[in-house]
């Protein structure tokens, strides 16, 4: 079964750095529950992937290869969201329904012997992983098909040439995975994708943007009043917005197969909330 290679290899490390959480968080230095088995690891980690993803009470968190369940039930307990974990062997998903179960955020959580490679990821808006750099590759094409604006948060490894669009290291004393003390939290936001042409309609008419896309980074030509302008800049969730440059910065937003003009400088300050439109065509009509 996909992720279970993962599981032998790296399981125990894993059960060593992850305390189970049923209670808030124990202060730095707190000895866990007798009956828990784990060695203490700081809870900085998970508090830090969970603060980089900006969660919240209207998230849905999907945590693949969930182990003892704590990213799950401190999302829920901390930050109000609802979760789910995903993990291949039993036992551990027992324990976490347990602990959610201690923790009262079970009508808020659920847990799943499922192999992550057959989980649905559609309905998170936050997908939190731990696995090795070959697993998070043959993740990447399903995690950028995720609705625009999905936060992706992985612990150490990242995503080959996507780039993260942030990193955060902190500082685990006791981590029993690699030979670094610390740990490093990778965040993406998964962005539109808006490579191709896109045609000016109402004051934008006979304008176009003609974009090419590498993941979060873009880069084009906007033709307008007959003048070619050189693009370039970030595509953030649904918004695509240019570097402020000799021609101002230009925010657009993606809904369905139209950019909004959102904000503009210069020569399109007035057409703001008017939309190109995405077009199949090897040139705008009217361009």
């Amino acid at each position: 079964m996909p992720g279970s290679r993962f599981l032998r290899t790296v399981l125990s490390g894993l059960l060593a750095a992850l305390p189970l959480l049923v209670l808030p968080l124990a202060p730095a230095g707190a000895q866990p529950a007798e009956e828990v088995p784990f060695v203490v690891s700081p809870d900085n980690v998970t508090l830090e992937m969970l603060r980089l993803a900006g969660i919240g009470p209207g998230d849905h968190l999907i945590d693949l290869g969930s182990g003892d369940g704590r990213i799950v039930i401190v999302a829920a307990q901390r930050f109000g969201a609802t979760g789910l974990g995903v993990e291949i062997v039993p036992e551990l998903v027992e324990r976490s329904l347990r602990s959610a179960r201690e923790a009262g955020v079970a009508d808020r959580v659920a847990f799943r012997v499922q192999d992550l490679f057959a989980t649905d990821l559609s309905p998170a808006s936050v997908v939190t992983l731990y696995l090795l750099p070959e697993f998070n590759l043959q993740l990447r094409p399903r995690l950028l098909q995720l609705k625009p604006g999905t936060r992706v948060v992985s612990h150490d490894w990242d995503m080959g040439d996507w780039t993260p669009d942030r990193t955060t290291v902190v500082a685990v004393p006791d981590k029993k995975v690699g030979l670094e003390k610390s740990s490093r939290i990778h965040l993406w936001t998964v962005p539109a994708r808006v490579e191709g042409l896109w045609c000016g309609t109402g004051l934008l008419q006979g304008s176009s943007l003609r974009l090419a896309q590498r993941y979060q980074v873009f880069e084009g030509t906007l033709l307008h009043r007959g003048r070619e302008r050189p693009l370039q800049g970030r595509v953030e969730g649904a918004t695509v917005r240019t570097v402020a440059g000799r021609y101002g910065e230009l925010a657009l937003t993606l809904a369905g197969d139209e950019l909004r003009l959102a904000s503009a400088e210069g020569v399109l300050a007035l057409a703001k909330g008017t939309t190109f439109r995405r077009s199949t065509a090897a040139s705008c009509a009217s361009g």
